[in-house]
């Protein structure tokens, strides 16, 4: 890991119309090895965002036109969604206006005058800490994960390049950077509170989505497979030679539904749904439910 205070050779984009400012901070960001750009205004900003993809972005809140606040919440949100970390660079220091810049997207918040060393030490941790996070992104995504994090309104808050790519060549997301599909929305809905083992994929004829868990500040983590596919409930018909019902039977029994559930669910008896599991376990060569549960896990997890 490279320590804190060591030369990282960055791109650092500055947002700032005070050239005695941005002078002082492009000095020293090139004497630490940084590629510095200027941006005098949030639209050039965003501009220069989209075509050099920068490794840090130094923004001031006060600007002609949209102000810094607004230039870092458009870079943050889609089509956008810039991965550089953007650290407030301005006279603005109250706690109202600390809030305004992390809410928008900042990560971080430093008032003029500029101390350029402790500058230069935050940059270096952020730019170091959003190359860890993006090795991290981008092994997903040369796995083929599909994996986004949102809301349970469907507001979202990251994705891999993957998913991302999906979403907007797809149209499945709005301009505010909401998930616009209905069923999603309503599946999205009800996940809040909910075991990860309870709650059903949601599965359709060519993007089905899987819940994973919670983050750290509980949004939701979304898998998602997209394309002509496979169903789970045909994965297992064909891996184990089982019936339709067999297989939505074992489905349920993944989730950690008892069998009264199941059968409450498939509107059948308990007994029937005994029956199913019978065949079940005997085509799997297994003898209990747990067993039976943990080999379908593996099919529909690979």
């Amino acid at each position: 890991m490279t320590p804190v205070g060591a030369q990282v050779p960055s791109i650092a984009l500055i947002v700032d119309d005070d050239p005695d400012s941005v002078r002082m901070v492009s000095t020293a960001l090139e004497e630490n090895g940084t590629t510095v750009l200027v941006a005098r205004d949030g639209e050039s900003a965003i501009e220069l965002a989209r075509r050099i993809s920068p490794d840090v972005i130094l923004m001031d809140a006060m600007m002609p036109g949209i102000d810094g606040f607004e230039t870092c919440r458009r870079l943050k949100s889609p089509p956008l969604m810039i991965e550089a970390p953007i650290i407030f660079m301005t006279g603005l220091s109250g706690t109202d206006d600390v809030r305004r810049g992390l809410a928008s997207g900042g990560v971080d918040y430093v008032s003029k005058p500029v101390k350029v060393d402790e500058l230069i030490a935050r940059v270096t941790v952020h730019t170091i800490n959003a190359r860890h996070l993006q090795n991290a992104r981008e092994a997903l995504d040369s796995g083929g994960r599909s994996i986004l994090v949102c809301t349970a309104s469907g507001r979202l808050s990251w994705a891999t390049p993957k998913a991302l790519d999906h979403l907007t060549t797809n149209h499945l997301l709005d301009d505010r950077g909401h998930l616009t599909p209905a069923d999603l929305l309503d599946w999205l809905a009800t996940l809040p509170g909910q075991p990860v083992s309870h709650v059903a994929p949601l599965e359709g004829p060519e993007t089905s989505y899987f819940f994973m868990g919670y983050t750290a500040d509980h949004q939701l983590l979304i898998r998602f497979s997209s394309g002509q596919q496979v169903t789970r409930k045909e994965l297992l018909m064909h891996r184990y030679e089982l019936t339709a019902r067999e297989a939505e039977v074992l489905l349920w029994l993944t989730q950690g539904k008892t069998n009264r559930d199941i059968a409450e669910i498939l509107n059948l008896s308990t007994r029937t749904v005994n029956k199913h599991l019978e065949q079940v376990f005997q085509k799997m060569g297994v003898d209990n439910r747990t067993a039976a549960a943990l080999l379908a896990d593996r099919i529909l997890s690979t």
